[in-house]
Order: C-alpha cells, then sequence, then structure tokens
C-alpha cells in the first residue's frame, strides 16, 4: 500500500519509526547515529513517501546534533559545555523518542531546533 496524503501503511509507519529511532544506536556504534538513518531512509526513500520525508529529518536533526555537540566540546574548557552537553544527549534521546511515537501514529514529525541539511 503506498500512503496518499496523510496516510501512510502500517510498514510505511513502522520504517518511519525505525528511522527515527536507529539515531540510538550512536550509543553503541561510532556515528551511529547518523548511519542507522542515513541507510534505512537510503533503502526505503524510493519506496515509501513517509520514510523518504521522516528519513531526511530524522538525518537533518541528527547533523544538527552533531554540530552542536562539537560546539559545546570547546565550551566545555570553560565549564559550559559540561552543563550542555548532558541536556544536549537527553534533548536528543527525547525528541527522537518523541518522533518515534508520533511517526508510529501516521504524523508527519518535524524535529524543533533541527537545521536543514538534506533538502
Amino acid at each position: 500500500m503506498i500512503a496518499t496524503g496523510n496516510y501512510a501503511s502500517h510498514d510505511e509507519r513502522t520504517w518511519c519509526v525505525f528511522v527515527h529511532l536507529s539515531a540510538l544506536s550512536g550509543f553503541f556504534i561510532p556515528f551511529g547515529h547518523l548511519l542507522g538513518p542515513l541507510v534505512l531512509w537510503m533503502i526505503k526513500r524510493g519506496e515509501m513517501p513517509m520514510v523518504e520525508r521522516q528519513g531526511k529529518e530524522a538525518l537533518n536533526f541528527q547533523i544538527t546534533m552533531t554540530v552542536a555537540g562539537l560546539l559545546c566540546v570547546p565550551l566545555a574548557f570553560i565549564g559550559v559545555g559540561i552543563v550542555l552537553l548532558p541536556l544536549l544527549w537527553i534533548v536528543d534521546v527525547i525528541l527522537t523518542v518523541v518522533a518515534a511515537v508520533k511517526t508510529s501514529g501516521g504524523e508527519v514529525y518535524r524535529y524543533p531546533f533541527a537545521w536543514c541539511w538534506i533538502a
């Protein structure tokens, strides 16, 4: 079944959940937070329009979190990054789970604070 409008098949919604949650692999695999969404998006983007949109969204958000994390590293030397980096990780996990829950219900989720790196 192909998604039309706001209606997505169960399989498509499931793949969207996987795309978002695959970012959590970054806690176990180096660069997994980028590779997980990238690989799943590349595999399913031609078949499932919702996965096309949500894959880009997840990847853009993870790239944004990576850039923000890299900016926190030098700030750690003055103490600010020591507080910001754990907060950044918490926000990343919470918003990733929220995105997975929303897309499981068929909603098109937009991450707040995400820059559009991949259009």
